[in-house]
């Protein structure tokens, strides 16, 4: 683990290659504002009404913080946004994408819309979870019965219409960011195959994710994992809150004794939240092409038609 390149099984890049990957993200940052004037396209997961949220109509809530960040609360409609890649880049991928905020709010621009705008330029397609929040005050929801059921409800959902927006149904999966990457990692080891008789078609796909994206977590207990769990990238940095920075070096071990492909970065001198920032270090804003790299020709295997 060193500060001028990320742990892993590769070093990529020279340092003017690192420059112009900073560069680039820093500009992405700095449209992202703009893009966002016209919204993606966003789907309900349940569009008649989430399981445990009937009688809950309270409207969604969207602030601003200091910064300009757009941070979500009161969430009681479960959503995707869509952001699909120009046809002529696309790989036929997709990544179920989750912010985190301590399941008590959602960071929508680091760990959302940047990480979204990102993949989908690099033509892998996009959405944005938006679950439901179990610590927010006065909150009834948990993480087993609703935000769990949220993000299984995502994969299904992207997968039955694979077809129609241009991607493999066997190449979706889950990248999580902090309380977003524990629902990652839960749906990574808590899945099911669908229900063939379902009279819903999108409760008929499995949920089992194709691959976990694991930035900074908050690693589930009690994990089961076993050869059949989905290859992992995991990151963070190593001035995280203990639990994470020696827990996910932890858990990339854990994986590998149950036979598991897996990938870890640990950014010296990082600590929580990174995501894509324009402030982010030049190293650590390596990882969204790390991440690509491992995706599309470290793990196999891949039936992405750009691998």
């Amino acid at each position: 683990m060193a500060g001028t390149a990320p742990t892993g099984t590769r070093v990529v890049g020279a340092p003017q290659a690192r420059v112009r990957v900073a560069a680039a993200v820093a500009l992405l940052c700095a449209l992202v504002g703009v893009a966002l004037a016209e919204p993606p396209q966003s789907l309900l997961l349940w569009p008649s009404g989430a399981p445990g949220s009937e009688g809950r109509s309270g409207v969604e809530t969207v602030r601003l913080n200091e910064h300009g960040q757009h941070i979500v609360s009161n969430v009681h409609a479960p959503s995707i946004a869509v952001f699909l890649p120009a046809r002529h880049r696309a790989t036929g991928a997709a990544v179920i994408v989750v912010p985190g905020g301590g399941h008590t709010e959602l960071w929508m621009d680091h760990e959302g819309y940047n990480v979204a705008s990102w993949l989908s330029d690099h033509g892998v397609a996009a959405f944005i979870l938006k679950y439901r929040l179990t610590r927010e005050t006065g909150s009834t929801y948990t993480i087993e019965g609703s935000a769990l059921p949220d993000i299984r409800r995502a994969i299904r959902l992207v997968r039955s219409r694979a077809s129609e927006w241009g991607l493999n149904p066997d190449d979706v999966g889950v990248m999580g960011f902090s309380a977003g990457g524990e629902l990652a990692a839960l749906a990574s080891t808590r899945y099911d195959t669908g229900v063939s008789s379902a009279a819903d078609p999108v409760e008929r796909e499995s949920s089992k994710p194709a691959f976990q994206a694991l930035l900074y977590p908050a690693i589930p207990r009690d994990m089961t994992l076993s050869k059949e769990t989905p290859p992992a990238f995991l990151a963070c940095g190593e001035d995280d809150r203990q639990d994470i920075a020696q827990g996910l070096p932890e858990l990339y071990l854990a994986l590998k004794r149950a036979g598991v492909s897996a990938e870890l970065h640990v950014y010296a001198g990082v600590g929580h939240g990174f995501g894509i920032r324009q402030n982010n270090g030049t190293a650590v804003s390596l990882w969204p092409q790390l991440f690509l790299e491992w995706l599309l020709h470290g793990m196999q295997p891949l039936k992405t038609s750009g691998a």
